[in-house]
């Protein structure tokens, strides 16, 4: 895997476990030698994740709808920035950059890219990983709904397993790395 786009909030989150856990991710995709692939702000855990990288001597791609390049504070030191027109073009740039995909805890944008990631597997559009990674046990009720939407007849086991969840970013990269 050469690049990963990792979704995550413009916030802090209210534990300190998240921003941790941004800056654990953040070095262990710099230590494997992984490009980062984000949202480009400056803020919250996409802050927190792009400063690792780049501290961590790693490359971090950033793309920003101009709409929120304003709001989000664009990162400004990044090794590469695209500025797009709309949330739209933002997610399809960061799929086309990016070799797999990694949900951090976030709001209602994270949980929609992620899902639209998850939804465009399921149906063939890509082959790409997905992860969830579950700090301070964040997706365990996303986790149960899933497990639910395939007990209910909603989805298949074999979409459920796309979804890989732990809460440590170097086994997430792992088991990413042999789907």
């Amino acid at each position: 895997m050469k690049s990963i786009a990792v979704y995550c909030g413009s916030s802090i989150g209210a534990s300190e476990e998240y921003r941790q856990g941004a800056i654990d991710l953040g070095k262990e995709i710099a230590r494997r030698g992984i490009t980062l692939v984000y949202g480009g702000a400056s803020v919250g855990l996409m802050g927190v994740i792009a400063d690792t990288v780049l501290k961590e001597g790693g490359e971090a791609i950033g793309v920003i709808p101009t709409v929120l390049g304003d709001k989000e504070i664009a990162h400004q030191q990044l090794t590469t920035l695209y500025t797009v027109d709309s949330m739209h073009e933002r997610k399809a740039k960061m799929a086309e950059l990016a070799d797999g995909f990694i949900a951090m805890p976030g709001g209602p944008g994270t949980m929609e890219e992620f899902f639209e990631m998850f939804t465009w597997a399921q149906i063939g559009i890509h082959q790409k990983p997905i992860g969830l990674l579950n700090l301070h046990h964040y997706y365990d009720p996303m986790s149960h709904l899933l497990d639910h939407m395939v007990s209910e007849g909603f989805m298949q086991q074999a979409n459920r397993d796309l979804a890989v969840i732990t809460e440590h970013p170097a086994q997430l990269l792992d088991q990413l790395s042999r789907v």
